[in-house]
């Protein structure tokens, strides 16, 4: 059993504390948000992430979890201290390290002992040096300590398994024995360890969302060129996906990427090749295509309904993604703003993210199931591809709407199936040109 605190109880501090306490270890979690940390003491988790209430609560039970709002108290005898805040994207798209900078500071006055500080936030390529400068430059005496990066690698909805079952493990740090320490506490979870120098670490995480992303936008690009041709980028996708080299995760064309990391992530490492004097013309061009998805999921909309003036739209799902509440980077928040600027009424329903929704988009109404959405409803628009969407009464549906009219930003239904049942229907990519044809059939019609 080691000891063990983090800094940061958000999802990847949560998490990983409670991740680490299952393993054994004895973790106290710390966060100068008192209310926060009155809440999880009381058993309210801050974050919905399945299984994780009950993670927590086994290991608080079994006295291998804490939580504090005191450095003092958190590093009173421990071995490894984690640094798991938030590093938010800045005016230009940098990392804010405001809260790095923080914890850096408050752990280097609040240190005992010899420590073993690991960064698991998302951070700049360089950020590991520069948090040594601030420990070294706050101690209240000298006191030995090394720096370790790693990178969290955990998606939001399936972050425990993630935990638990991780595809590799990247450490890196100047200190080899110091690497080697952390890599002890992740060898239980039986995966790949990677141990490089600290740049390097860092560089890995950026490179590793940089590339899904791009990965996201690419089969967004292909969806825009089906649409023109006639053909179904969901069966693209998956011609694709069985060759090796590409494989099929992340080729789920949609409305784009968003969350806390991706987007950031992208934006922060333009900025820091930008600064270098490089020109990450492929990073823009992902975050362009991105961006651009919800116009064209709007103008889709518009399209169908011949204008949004005065039109009931209904949005089905608003997180980011499912399995999570986190309405950060949503692309339901742009689709909204745009629908509410051309005079549409917007209303929605989310399984669990409307509590955090309600505070960001004020004048979207809140309804309590999908079918208080679709009542009198011009056109449904499915935001995120929640299971719970997948099995709606469609005859229902479609009897409860003004206009039976559904957009599918996420591709979760099957054309057919929704035309049978008669739903004017438009997906992203599915073999429907810019007046809303579907080429397909126009181009079997024309050869015969």
């Amino acid at each position: 059993m080691k000891n063990i605190a983090v800094v940061g109880v958000g999802y990847v501090g949560l998490v990983t504390s409670a991740g680490f306490a299952d393993l054994g270890n004895r973790v106290i979690a710390l966060d100068i948000d008192e209310q926060r940390i009155a809440s999880l003491k009381r058993g309210v988790m801050p974050i919905y992430e399945p299984g994780l209430e009950e993670l927590v609560a086994r290991n608080v039970a079994a006295a291998r979890l804490s939580f504090t709002t005191s450095y003092e108290e958190a590093l009173d005898g421990v071995e490894f201290v984690f640094i798991a805040v938030g590093t938010p994207s800045g005016v230009d798209g940098e990392a804010d390290l405001k809260h790095v900078r923080a914890a850096a500071e408050s752990i280097a006055r609040a240190m005992q002992g010899p420590i073993i500080v690991v960064n698991k936030s998302t951070v700049p390529v360089g950020t590991g040096d520069w948090v040594a400068e601030i420990i070294s430059a706050n101690q209240r005496e000298p006191i030995p300590f090394w720096v370790v990066s790693c990178p969290e690698f955990l998606r939001e909805g399936s972050a425990i398994y993630d935990f638990m079952n991780p595809a590799r493990t990247v450490l890196g740090s100047m200190d080899r024995d110091a690497a080697e320490k952390v890599a002890q506490l992740h060898l239980p979870l039986r995966a790949p360890i990677v141990i490089t120098d600290l740049r390097t670490a860092e560089m890995i995480k950026y490179a590793s969302n940089a590339f899904l992303a791009t990965k996201i936008s690419f089969i967004n690009e292909i969806a825009n060129i089906c649409e023109a041709l006639g053909a179904d980028v969901k069966e693209v996708a998956t011609g694709m996906g069985y060759d090796p080299r590409i494989g099929p995760a992340f080729l789920e064309a949609g409305l784009g990427y968003g969350g806390s990391c991706f987007p950031k992530d992208v934006k922060a490492l333009a900025f820091m090749a930008a600064e270098k004097g490089r020109h990450p013309q492929l990073l823009r061009a992902v975050m362009e295509i991105n961006a651009d998805r919800r116009r064209q999921l709007v103008e889709k909309v518009r399209q169908v309904l011949g204008g949004l003036e005065g039109r009931i739209v209904g949005l089905l799902g608003l997180t980011f993604k499912p399995n999570t509440d986190d309405m950060r980077e949503a692309p339901s928040l742009e689709v909204a703003r745009k629908l509410l600027s051309e005079g549409a009424h917007v209303r929605a329903y989310d399984p669990v993210g409307m509590p955090r929704a309600s505070a960001m988009m004020p004048e979207v109404e809140m309804r309590d199931d999908p079918y208080a959405v679709a009542e009198g409803a011009d056109a449904l628009v499915v935001c995120t591809e929640w299971n719970e969407f997948k099995q709606l009464d469609l005859p229902r549906v479609r009897g409860l709407m003004r206009q039976a009219i559904i957009v599918d930003g996420r591709n979760l239904y099957d054309p057919d199936v929704m035309a049978s049942a008669g739903f004017l229907y438009r997906g992203m990519g599915r073999g429907y040109g810019p007046d809303g044809e579907p080429l397909a059939e126009a181009l079997r019609e024309k050869q015969a």
